[in-house]
Formats: structure tokens, sequence, C-alpha cells
């Protein structure tokens, strides 16, 4: 049987002005992001602009499942497979959302150029 699709997300972040808030709010990368996430698979520091594609897809998360409150942001955790692809992985508050909307499938594309970082998620269920 082949999914349907659910929900739809899409979201745009301002590089610069994310790099803003981070500098304003020392705790602010801890509290979006995983510890996996802030680094690369080698170990390095991630980008500024890797950074705000991921937060672009929490937010595109959170539009896909009709924004509800409560939500954790390390909960919903971009992943990259061995071919560089990024996958979404949630747990707890974002899993619970989206279960209760029968979702059990994530596709997601980042972008990041000229100062802007997007993010699109399709939120698909019924398989």
């Amino acid at each position: 049987m082949d999914g349907v699709i659910i929900g739809v997300g899409v979201d745009v972040v301002l590089v610069d002005r994310f790099v803003r808030a981070l500098q304003r709010t020392p705790l602010l990368a801890e509290r979006l992001f995983t510890a996996d996430e802030r680094v690369t698979a080698a170990g390095h520091p991630r980008s500024a602009e890797s950074l705000a594609a991921r937060f672009a897809a929490k937010e595109a998360v959170a539009k896909a499942l009709g924004a509800p409150t409560g939500l954790n942001w390390r909960d919903c955790e971009i992943v990259v497979d061995g071919t560089g692809r990024p996958w979404l992985t949630v747990t707890g508050t974002v899993a619970d959302a989206a279960g209760g909307q029968g979702i059990d499938r994530w596709h997601l594309s980042l972008s990041h150029d000229g100062g802007i970082a997007s993010a699109m998620v399709v939120a698909e269920g019924g398989r």
C-alpha cells in the first residue's frame, strides 16, 4: 500500500540572523540541537549554514505536524547516512505528535546558499 501525505512543512532561515541569535544566547545551540547534530561525522563543529538548515528542518517538521505546542527541539534530530543524505529521526514529543496523526515516514530536503538556509519536510503515513 502506498503512503498518504499527511503534512508538508517548509521553512527558510537567514543565516546571519541565526548566527546573531546563537551569539546572543550561548546555550541556544544546546537547546536546539543534539550533540551529534552540532558536529560533523569527522567531529568538527558544524558550519552556521548547516546548523541553520537543520533549524529550518525542525521548524518545517513542526509545520508539517500542524504546529502543536510542547514539542522538544531535540526530539527531532537530523542525521546523515553514509552517502551524506539527511534523514529525520523523531523521538519523545515529536514522535508522539506524529504517531497521533498516523505519520510513519518522513522525507527531508535541506539547502543553504547565498546566506539563506531552507528545508522542506513531507510527513507520510498509512503505509
